[in-house]
């Protein structure tokens, strides 16, 4: 037992109120295991209890002992030995209490924790309704901190300059406990992961409990979205040579800044390109521990390639953003909330979690801005006025904001942040700035946009989900052009969630995300990845299924990639070279390319006919791909295939013939379709459209070594049913059966349906090493086996 940090996780025993049974339990813990979807919300909303049994040995005599809770949903009465040690009305922040003169040494203390998880409470985020489920539980971790009488109580570590050489930056220290007039204070930095400092301060007197002190070196790097360099700050509190406590914080040095034409990082000015998270999970709602909140922060970074990330709407887990920090992945934050404003109570707990959320977080490098209204709600001035002066006062290194939903509200923050859902899919794809605040002087982000104007299933139609994905893509061609005073906007959102009865599609489920609940791609997440130039990416809208499509109409298909451009192929024979659509979608780093001429040069080589009459063929077979026989018909159209066919001499049948071979492929053996993506003149990934006949699951799995370390960990596992090309099957709704034995256990049912072609399932660990097996099993295919190991 480390006598500096003693974790709680393990060996809790849960009751729900009312009933006798008790169940042993690990944190991060949900009250209730809930459905994937279909069932109430009120499931999670009772009265729990959470007892736990502790020995502290007598060697912590005249030491302070600091229980601290990460998430508690979300009023958190703790009891030591019978006897109420603090209260607590937030969910979505950590709190601690000091119980040193409520614990008996050399014997066991019981913890009790009454936890209240009914939306009927009158703090934030209740008081009306919310498009997003809360849940219940001790959904974080819990530990004990050991200090001397006298220690630090907190340490934020600041960036005043980086713009010479010098890096200039501050540790403001805060003491507590016993006063001891004899305090010496000192730093030393480290670079992550060395044992030896790279800068170290001299001691001073600290003759109060609060000390600042400032630092200036030319040792320090910044911390940016492509080299996120991370240091350890040591603050070393003595009494003349006496440790009394050590404090080590981790930090970045970096200059954040929103301006009146867009948001700067150490004076380089990025569109801000993001997504809005919740924290929620299938199943389990809030309750996954650091290596699933990391795989998010992977997801976000590595796989979408985005800069950034939302945390709506309240404070996310704390291993969610040490990942931010060290993959250069910025974070808007904002404290807990709904549109809903309630009384004089309920105001003065927002406040104390504006407060709150800032104290906990302002260390976090990735943090560039502070959410201090709640979200989408109406103007209150005085309220929001002493929330900006309290996240200002506590952090005057940052800026603040408030995200609105209504135009010309009155902005007493730093930068406008406005919910913008304007756009509907044929229009421009952002309001203009003026048009939302008469301050445009001011900084301006969006910070929603699309969601529940569109909601979109892996399984709708093709045509709906290029649909999901063209809006997403028109509104950020608005948002990257120049000079519109856009700092950068987050879409709504990055995966599927569930909600209340008010909200979603009847099921419990938002369907508002890019990614499903298990974080499986959507189309729209293509346009997002194919942003960035770390991977190659080649997605094709389409199926080439014409029978997906009213009266065999193909209509539109887009190709979402970074590559130069894109060759097609069809049955083997070189179709065209298809490139960027810059006409429409110019603003993007990589626009997508729109597929509107499936003939090509085939007419030409394939069959003998002039160019001249093939460009006036594939302009009624375009007609074709968008309106069906009515967009061949056009007087135009029939004009120039009536020369065409003169010219060729080419008689109907002859015409319907090379129909049916070209666009409608009826009666062909096989029609396949390749996408050759190309980069500097190599093709960097390809894509193959072929008639299904072989299936086959692909599994992913984020990780198979398996870590016991604070508490349980978990794997996230992703199944799609695809073809033997690598497609995904989306109207497959297969059941698929998993199996776990050894040391893991699944976190949800053993059986679950394919949705849009995909699944996924949760892995964890019970608490001892050894090895396990998932067995995963499609009734067409032979069972594939994922081999783990589980380490202490």
């Amino acid at each position: 037992m480390s006598l500096d940090r003693i974790y709680l996780n393990n060996d809790w025993y849960f009751s729900k109120e009312g009933e006798k049974k008790r169940e042993k339990v690990r944190l991060p813990h949900t009250n209730k295991v809930l459905p994937f979807n279909y069932f109430s919300e009120q499931e999670y909303q009772f009265v729990s209890y959470y007892e736990k049994k502790i020995n502290l040995p007598e060697e912590l005599s005249g030491k302070c002992l600091f229980l601290t809770f990460e998430g508690a949903a979300h009023r958190a009465e703790v009891y030591v030995n019978g006897k109420l040690v603090t209260t607590h009305e937030c969910g979505y922040t950590a709190f601690s209490a000091d119980i040193s003169k409520a614990v008996n040494l050399g014997e066991d203390n019981e913890i009790k924790v009454v936890l209240d998880s009914r939306e009927s409470l009158n703090v934030p985020p209740f008081g009306h309704v919310i498009d997003y489920l809360t849940y219940g539980g001790l959904y974080r971790e819990a530990y004990i901190d050991v200090k001397n009488e006298t220690y630090i109580e907190d340490v934020f570590v600041k960036t005043v300059d980086n713009t010479m050489p010098w890096r200039n930056i501050e540790a403001d220290i805060t003491a507590g406990g016993k006063y001891n007039m004899n305090k010496l204070v000192g730093l030393q930095i480290f670079e992550e992961g060395n044992e030896e400092p790279i800068i170290e301060t001299d001691f001073y007197n600290m003759e109060g409990n609060t000390f600042k002190i400032p630092l200036s070196s030319s040792k320090l790097q910044d911390w940016n979205l492509d080299n996120p360099v991370m240091y350890k700050a040591k603050v070393i509190l003595k009494d003349n040579e006496d440790v009394l406590d050590t404090e080590e914080v981790y930090f970045g040095v970096r200059m954040a800044q929103f301006r009146r034409d867009g948001f700067y990082l150490n004076g380089r000015k990025i569109k801000i390109r993001g997504l809005n998270r919740h924290q929620a999970y299938p199943y389990v709602g809030y309750a996954m521990p650091r290596s699933v909140q990391e795989h998010d922060a992977k997801v976000l970074k590595e796989e979408l390639g985005l800069n950034a990330v939302r945390t709506s709407h309240y404070p996310q887990s704390k291993y969610f953003l040490d990942a931010c920090d060290r993959m250069g992945l910025l974070v808007f934050t904002e404290a807990p909330g709904w549109q809903h404003i309630g009384d004089a109570a309920w105001k003065q707990q927002h406040l104390t979690n504006v407060a709150d959320m800032v104290k906990q977080y302002r260390n976090h490098p990735s943090i560039v801005l502070w959410g201090v209204r709640v979200n989408e709600s109406q103007d209150d001035n005085e309220l929001y006025k002493e929330a900006n002066r309290i996240a200002h006062e506590l952090d005057d290194s940052r800026q603040t904001s408030g995200v609105r939903f209504i135009q010309m509200s009155n902005l007493l923050e730093d930068v406008y942040a406005f919910n913008d859902f304007s756009h509907t899919g044929n229009n421009p794809g952002l309001t203009k700035k003026f048009k939302v605040t008469p301050k445009v002087w001011k900084p301006y982000l969006v910070s929603e946009f699309n969601g529940h104007m569109f909601p979109t299933k892996s399984f709708d139609c093709e045509e709906h989900r290029l649909s999901h994905a063209l809006r997403h893509a028109n509104v950020l061609n608005d948002m990257y052009a120049e000079d519109n005073g856009i700092s950068g906007c987050f879409g709504w959102c990055m995966a599927d969630y569930n909600t209340h009865k008010d909200f979603g599609s009847g099921d419990k489920i938002c369907y508002h995300g890019v990614l499903d609940m298990f974080r499986n791609h959507k189309l729209a997440a293509a346009v997002y990845e194919s942003q960035q130039d770390e991977h190659p990416v080649l997605e094709i809208s389409s199926s080439m299924d014409i029978g997906e499509h009213p009266a065999g109409c193909l209509g539109d298909v887009y190709i979402f990639t970074n590559a130069d451009y894109v060759n097609m192929y069809k049955n083997g024979d070189f179709v065209r070279k298809f490139e960027p659509d810059t006409e429409k979608y110019g603003n993007l780093p990589h626009p997508p390319i729109k597929v509107d001429d499936l003939i090509g040069c085939l007419l030409v080589e394939k069959e003998g006919i002039s160019e001249k009459s093939s460009e006036k063929i594939k302009k009624a077979v375009k007609g074709y791909m968008n309106e069906g026989f009515a967009g061949v018909f056009t007087p135009e159209n029939i004009a120039g295939l009536g020369s065409a066919m003169v010219a060729e001499k080419l008689t109907v049948q002859k015409g319907f013939d090379l129909f049916y071979k070209y666009v409608g492929n009826w009666g062909s053996d096989v029609t396949v379709y390749t996408f050759e993506a190309v980069k500097d003149g190599k093709v960097v990934k390809t894509v193959t459209k072929a008639p299904v006949n072989d299936i086959e699951l692909r599994v992913t799995v984020d990780h198979t070594d398996l870590v016991e370390d604070t508490t349980y960990d978990v794997a996230t596992v992703n199944v799609a049913l695809v073809s033997k090309d690598g497609n995904v099957l989306t109207f497959s709704n297969d059941p698929i059966v998993f199996n776990a034995s050894g040391s893991i256990e699944l976190i949800g049912p053993e059986i679950v349906p394919l949705r849009g072609g995909y699944t996924g399932t949760f892995v964890k660990t019970k608490g001892k090493k050894g090895k396990g097996k998932l067995t995963i099993t499609h009734e067409r295919l032979a069972p594939i086996v994922i081999d783990f190991g589980v380490t202490k």
